[in-house]
């Protein structure tokens, strides 16, 4: 044990596993300020990490997003090798993870909804003088990182993507997740088409059902347009990397995959966090300059 970020150690009686190394930006021990990113519904509030003058300084921004069930907190292990490369990284929130607005409904929308909180992050970084952008997604995130380089008003803008264990497929996933649990193949395909029926509504409590076609990049591999490097474990049983490795199989041209021997689901950096940093290294350097 080496710190206790919160609460009582002696008297808790439960706990969980996370991958979070840091949970809150002090820890990285670099400067660091608070901003606020307009979002529907209000104002989201993300940490804003700029490289010193002594260093090496880019015009290239850097979007940070978390995945699912998670805070921005999780999100910071990719700002250091971002920050060595002289890039402002922005570590943001979005609807329904309990720290910026949430949506009408308080329901998560698989990235449909929720790219659009990253595309106010890009809206602020291009505000403050980004010329380039990096999208860093995180499960969820890279989900969503794929949807807003798919439709960002600033899509010419972004030169790379870096993803974590990303969503490519929800329905495989979903399903994978069920089978998981022990729950039968039949019972989680009638759940997908819940989501995507109007009619399924009332009963999962959206505002709007969930085109599981547009968020599956395996099929719509031929529209990615951006650099990607995937960062995937290969005993992930919440997002198989087997999706993973059937769409870098697609775009050879466009995706490097990079496997890491770990259990459980985004943990690749704290597996080996050489070999995570010095990949997306790699890769940035890769990326034309400014």
């Amino acid at each position: 044990m080496e710190r206790v970020d919160s609460g009582d150690l002696h008297a808790a009686t439960a706990g969980i596993w996370s991958g979070y190394a840091y949970s809150k930006p002090e820890q990285l021990g670099l400067p660091f300020e608070d901003v606020e990113i307009q979002v529907d519904g209000g104002m989201a509030p993300a940490w804003k990490f700029t490289p010193t003058a002594a260093g090496p300084v880019s015009s290239t921004w850097a979007i940070h997003a978390h995945g699912m069930g998670g805070k921005r907190a999780g999100a910071l292990r990719g700002v250091p090798v971002a920050r060595r490369l002289g890039i402002t990284s922005l570590v943001v929130s979005f609807r329904n993870d309990g720290e910026a607005p949430p949506s009408n409904d308080f329901r998560y929308s698989l990235g449909q909804g929720e790219w659009l909180d990253v595309e106010a992050a890009i809206n602020y970084a291009v505000d403050h003088g980004a010329e380039r952008l990096l999208l860093f997604g995180w499960s969820l995130g890279g989900s969503m990182a794929l949807r807003a380089a798919n439709l960002s008003a600033h899509s010419d803008r972004i030169i790379g993507l870096v993803l974590v264990a990303p969503v490519l497929d929800w329905a495989e996933t979903l399903t994978s997740n069920g089978s998981a649990s022990g729950l039968p193949k039949a019972i989680a395909r009638a759940g997908l088409s819940l989501l995507g029926s109007n009619a399924g509504r009332w009963v999962t409590g959206l505002k709007q059902s969930i085109d599981l076609s547009a968020l599956d990049w395996v099929t719509r591999a031929g529209d990615l347009t951006t650099p990607t490097l995937i960062l995937h474990g290969i005993d992930d049983k919440s997002t198989p990397v087997a999706v993973s490795e059937r769409f870098a199989e697609l775009r050879p041209d466009l995706v490097q995959l990079v496997r890491f021997d770990v259990p459980g689901h985004s943990l690749e950096w704290n597996g080996d966090t050489e070999k995570w940093e010095s990949s997306v290294t790699r890769f940035l350097k890769s990326l034309p300059a400014d």
